[in-house]
């Protein structure tokens, strides 16, 4: 008995040595992880590649970068256009950019790569998914065959027509609900995951246009099949451009307004999960990320739920079926980023403004505490839960005032689990590499500071 004694004793003893070390190493662990957090570079093509099709330039600016605190680079090597910017057998590969040719014998991702490598960063390829170029000038694949992929619009006048979008005539959006469409687009995807010793791949526009796409008849068609029952009169039945007093028009609902916008996110998410196992079964470690606007309340008109499972949007919002949870995303990555990309950075600065915004991809103004980096931050967590996120910020708008600029980076590295910066050409253009490095060191001290004060 006394034996036994003993030896539940040294037992104890140990057990409370472990439980020790392994408290002693997760703090340890913990204050490593403020450092380690995704603190992310966004490189450009088009803003980027004169500067960067000199691989001496390139590594003097991505050293500055990791100098600053960044560790994970993301280089977009297929932007709005068709043309692409690495060795692909399947899209167009770029021959020139802005006046600076790309040679015949470089190879810019796997430069990048070997660069970012150097600096101790994880690189991820990002490609713009449903964007192509219609200019065969230009590399342009919307055409012949192909010219069917383009969206059909649903203008304000009522008219449902095909029209060129965004940057000029040379870009529009495809049709992500055709087979043929996303076939392609994953085709992309899967021969960088094939050909690169990349760390992830970044999908970056995989969403429709707005709110006023798609509306052919392939579609009316798909959503038909998926409600079961025949759409009498479309497009008004989804919904009616009602004009306003100002010029613009607003939406009436229709009958199947809420079906449709839940049928498209059924789209989008359809497309993602079979994306992610095609990924998986190439090469199970690779990271599959994703970038969207962080303005959820109104992201629903691109086709896009990027909330946890665990959240239901149809408590909150008129515009949700209690069936649209059914398509959330966030599951399905490994790595997300979304873009904070508001001047205001505080609560207080929104509300002092009136507080409205009209995002990227909003048929018409919002309004709401999201619409500022806090506010945003704060919303994601609650669509989100424990799942990570990287808010990120457009440094364009902050170009007249550097101060708010370094609080707008330490709002989302201190309020998110990371830091996205778009884009390397604007620090570069206002030369804030200092102030930039600034910030985030002070963002991790004020972590490290709190994480002491929570044990």
């Amino acid at each position: 008995m006394k034996k036994l004694s003993f030896f539940l004793a040294a037992a104890l003893v140990a057990l409370t040595a472990t439980v020790s070390c392994k408290h002693s190493e997760t703090a340890a662990d913990q204050e490593l992880r403020i450092e380690d957090r995704p603190k992310i570079m966004w490189l450009d093509f088009s803003a980027n590649w004169a500067k960067f099709s000199n691989p001496d330039t390139a590594r003097y600016y991505i050293k500055k970068a990791a100098d600053c605190g960044f560790n994970h680079l993301v280089v977009d090597v297929k932007g709005t256009k068709s043309v692409v910017a690495y060795n692909s057998e399947i899209a167009p590969r770029v021959k020139s950019w802005k006046g600076v040719d790309y040679p015949e014998n470089f190879d810019y991702l796997d430069t990048m790569i070997t660069i970012g490598r150097e600096n101790g960063m994880k690189v991820l390829a990002s490609v713009n998914m449903f964007c192509e170029g219609t200019d065969p000038e230009q590399g342009g694949i919307l055409n012949g065959d192909r010219k069917d992929w383009e969206t059909v619009y649903y203008f304000g006048d009522g008219t449902i027509s095909k029209a060129p979008d965004m940057e000029g005539p040379a870009t529009a959006f495809m049709n992500p609900a055709l087979p043929e469409v996303q076939d392609y687009a994953r085709s992309l995807v899967l021969e960088l995951v094939k050909n690169y010793d990349l760390d992830g791949v970044m999908l970056d526009r995989c969403r429709y246009e707005g709110m006023r796409s798609d509306f052919s008849d392939f579609s009316k068609k798909k959503f038909e099949e998926y409600i079961g029952e025949q759409v009498e009169n479309f497009p008004q039945d989804i919904f009616e451009w009602v004009p306003t007093e100002n010029g613009g028009y607003t939406r009436k609902p229709g009958k199947w307004h809420n079906k449709w916008i839940e049928w498209r996110a059924s789209v989008i998410h359809d497309f993602f999960a079979e994306t992610r196992d095609s990924i998986k079964a190439v090469k199970p470690d690779m990271m599959l990320g994703n970038y969207t606007g962080a303005w959820y309340p109104s992201y629903y008109e691109v086709g896009v739920n990027w909330a946890s499972k665990d959240y239901d949007p149809s408590k909150d919002f008129d515009w949700a079926t209690p069936e649209y949870k059914n398509y959330a995303l966030n599951e399905l990555f490994d790595f997300y980023t979304n873009g904070n990309y508001y001047v205001d950075v505080t609560l207080d600065e929104l509300h002092a403004h009136g507080g409205r915004v009209k995002n990227e991809t909003d048929s018409e103004w919002s309004t709401g505490d999201h619409l500022c980096v806090e506010g945003a931050c704060e919303f994601s967590r609650k669509l989100l839960g424990d799942r990570p996120f990287y808010g990120g910020m457009y440094v364009e708008q902050y170009y007249g005032d550097p101060d708010r600029f370094q609080r707008a980076v330490k709002m989302n590295l201190e309020k998110s689990d990371g830091f996205m910066l778009f884009d390397m050409c604007h620090i570069i253009a206002k030369d804030w590499f200092d102030i930039l490095g600034q910030a985030i060191a002070e963002a991790e001290d004020n972590l490290r500071t709190q994480q002491s004060a929570e044990k």
